[in-house]
């Protein structure tokens, strides 16, 4: 899952993105309320972390400006200003939920969780491909009920694939997407991965769910014999 933080403190900023990523969200960061907007205006993710004291744009402008263009992306605030008027004026704009700092990261975590899983109840928690289930929330992967142990870019990549499932990811995409900057044609890191993933979601006798197009990037579909590199596609 994708998370945007919006954050002008850059010790607090980097303190949340580290325990995301840990936790295998790929992060996003602006570092004032007007870079935050363009991104949430202009890229999609699954929830925002918002503080009220931002420069150029105040969280509650931005949240304002946000739910005016129909963006309903839920929107954990954080605040030093803990007051009952400030919570109020946050939820009553469209925020899913409110964190006074100083805050622990668990609970930041776990709030997070809580209005993911709320949002759109006809949103899925869980993705699925074949026999293989990625869990959204837990961050666990499954198949034939065994568990799979990922790391973080592991995982992130893994979402991807599976989100665009039967949709052929080019390389360029799949590097802005999980490593979040340029593709680099001489590096083979996306490969590398690859190769991890399918050795621990493909055992002998699985059908191979992520195939690889040969000289354009990656896909994955429900499963099929182990055929190797799919020719011809573009």
């Amino acid at each position: 899952m994708r998370i945007l933080v919006i954050e002008d403190e850059r010790k607090v900023a980097s303190f949340i993105q580290r325990g995301l990523e840990e936790e295998r969200y790929v992060v996003e960061t602006a570092a004032d309320g007007q870079a935050g907007l363009d991104l949430a205006l202009h890229n999609v993710f699954d929830a925002i972390v918002l503080d009220v004291m931002l420069p150029k744009l105040d969280g509650y402008s931005v949240l304002r400006a946000l739910r005016a263009e129909g963006n309903v992306t839920p929107v954990l605030m954080l605040t030093a200003r803990g007051s009952m008027e400030d919570r109020v004026q946050g939820l009553d704009l469209g925020a899913d939920d409110y964190l006074s700092k100083p805050f622990h990261f668990e609970e930041l975590a776990a709030r997070l969780r809580s209005i993911l899983r709320r949002s759109t109840p006809e949103k899925t928690t869980k993705l699925q491909c074949g026999d293989l289930t990625l869990d959204l929330v837990t961050h666990f992967a499954y198949r034939d009920e065994k568990e799979i142990e990922l790391t973080t870019k592991e995982y992130a990549l893994l979402e991807y694939l599976m989100r665009n499932k039967d949709r052929i990811l080019s390389r360029s995409m799949i590097m802005q997407h999980v490593w979040k900057h340029n593709f680099d044609p001489e590096s083979n890191i996306i490969d590398v991965y690859i190769k991890r993933i399918r050795q621990k979601i493909e055992k002998p006798g699985q059908s191979q769910l992520v195939t690889s197009v040969r000289g354009v990037g990656y896909r994955m579909r429900d499963g099929g014999p182990a055929d190797g590199d799919e020719e011809g596609e573009e």
